[in-house]
């Protein structure tokens, strides 16, 4: 039957669940309503903002009983900007929603009762974000940036970010700055003029940095006022570089980058290695968590010293070589050029000489090696969110690989092509998720299959 609900409706309704985005989920008369910010076993006052076929969007306007697990975001921004989504809610309730996520996606769609194991948290999950990327626009004339708003392309300006790692924030301030003086444009989405189209900056633990400006142009006017601005501010700046993206979309980085200060990379260490990393270069944003990620990903593997070990969508290399020690050789796979060039680097300055690194597509090159005869013992899949190709999955069960790791932040993918694996000859034998991205809805989740 459908609902008498209207759009701008006020009602009261009990919250009990949440969905995948960490929005409340309460039923009015058997209409599914969703309810952003809105927790568990909560009474509360929600206007209707739109209502479709099965179900409706509300927004919270007042919570008449608050669960017990319910805390004050500390972030002045905190919904309004789409950033963080479980800032309202106790961390250990955060981390159940997680693995309960987890859960419902290894039911629901792997079709699989794998027990989920708790999900593994920080100890101080706050300020742990060492890469940012901040769109740019004009705002009645003044350059801003900051974050979208939930479900929308409009900017919310920032003057702080508890996720972010210092001098993240700085440095984007910096940079408005600039902006303002030299009167150098915005990007614009509608029209596709101005220059300025993100701000990406990237941190490590040491608190050294690296800017990269995403810009509608060759080249940026005013640069050594701006290189002037930035190290006389920043004390860690360790280079300045732009990447030329002209294409209409959502797109953030170009396909190369020129750095017009300092140094093309940055350094961090993970489990007492030591990477260099490219402005282009995928790279974990946490790098607490990601210590915590490939030490448990190591630690289930049951890697031994005789055995090889294929590395699919690798990256930098820091996977590959953090297992590089556990096993008698690792090959990493990346399609990235920039990512497999820092690779190469990172095995040599790290005295790494069992690991080898192929530039191209995983679902070309996998084929071509498993057509060679090539057998991995292990195999390490880190997927974009797409998921793993559906030549992968098939040459990895062709060339009948004893044990994978999947590692995802997608659960929903993850689970799709563990449906694919279970089908085809394997069994989960460890689901153990991590809180890579604290204060949000998302997960990293890593599986262990065994061929049977």
């Amino acid at each position: 039957m459908a609902s008498l609900l209207k759009k701008n409706d006020v009602i009261q309704l009990r919250i009990d669940s949440l969905g995948s985005e960490a929005q409340g989920i309460g039923r009015h008369e058997d209409f599914v309503i969703f309810v952003p910010f809105a927790l568990p076993a909560e009474l509360v006052r929600v206007q209707i903002l739109s209502v479709k076929k099965s179900f409706a969007y509300g927004k919270l306007l007042e919570v008449v009983t608050p669960s017990i697990n319910r805390v004050t975001p500390p972030c002045p921004h905190y919904g309004k900007c789409g950033g963080c989504s479980t800032q309202h809610m106790d961390y250990p309730s955060s981390l159940r929603f997680k693995q309960d996520g987890v859960e419902n996606n290894m039911r629901r769609i792997a079709k699989s009762d794998i027990a989920v194991e708790e999900t593994l948290g920080m100890d101080n999950p706050w300020n742990y974000r060492n890469k940012m990327a901040m769109p740019v626009q004009d705002a009645l004339g003044v350059p801003v940036s900051g974050f979208y708003a939930p479900r929308s392309h409009r900017i919310v300006p920032i003057e702080e970010c508890f996720l972010s790692m210092p001098p993240d924030i700085q440095l984007k301030e910096i940079v408005l700055a600039w902006m303002r003086q030299h009167a150098v444009s915005a990007y614009d989405e509608q029209s596709g003029k101005g220059l300025i189209r993100h701000i990406v900056s990237r941190v490590n633990r040491q608190g050294e940095s690296i800017l990269l400006l995403v810009i509608n142009g060759k080249r940026i006017p005013y640069q050594d006022a701006l290189i002037e601005m930035l190290i006389k501010q920043v004390p860690k700046l360790e280079g300045v570089s732009y990447s030329v993206n002209t294409s209409r979309g959502n797109t953030i980085l170009g396909p190369d980058y020129q750095v017009i200060w300092g140094e093309r990379y940055l350094q961090e260490s993970l489990l007492g290695l030591r990477f260099r990393i490219s402005p282009l270069s995928f790279f974990q944003v946490n790098p607490v968590m990601t210590e915590v990620l490939y030490s448990t990903a190591i630690s289930i593997s049951g890697a031994k010293p005789d055995e090889t070990m294929l590395d699919i969508y690798c990256g930098a290399g820091t996977i590959s070589l953090c297992f590089a020690s556990h096993v008698k050789q690792v090959i990493g796979i990346e399609i990235v050029p920039q990512a497999i060039e820092d690779a190469k680097s990172n095995a040599l300055a790290n005295n790494i000489h069992n690991a080898e690194f192929i530039q191209g597509k995983a679902e070309v090159e996998l084929p071509k090696l498993i057509a060679q005869g090539y057998k991995p013992d292990l195999v390490m899949l880190d997927p974009p969110r797409k998921g793993a190709d559906q030549e992968v999955l098939d040459a990895l069960i062709q060339a009948e690989t004893n044990k994978i790791i999947y590692i995802s932040c997608h659960p929903a993918t993850q689970a799709r092509d563990t449906r694919y694996l279970l089908d085809n000859g394997y069994r989960i034998q460890r689901c153990c998720p991590v809180d890579m991205f604290c204060q949000t809805a998302g997960i990293e989740n890593i599986l262990l299959f065994q061929l049977m």
